[in-house]
């Protein structure tokens, strides 16, 4: 899979609710590109994450 289908994928998993899968799919598209919209959405998903999930979620 390329940067953008990782990116793709983490924008459907976040769109469920899915967080974990949204992380580590943004995870994978930035490892491919540096550069790739994954990186503000990785970012903001950590600060979701640690605003509300508290217990959950430990960066």
């Amino acid at each position: 899979m390329t940067a953008q289908e990782y990116y793709n994928q983490g924008n459907e998993a976040r769109k469920r609710g899915q967080w974990h899968e949204a992380i580590n799919a943004y995870i994978k598209a930035i490892e491919l590109d540096p550069e790739s919209p994954a990186v503000e959405a990785k970012k903001m998903l950590d600060d979701i994450m640690a605003f509300y999930c508290k217990d959950m979620y430990n960066p």
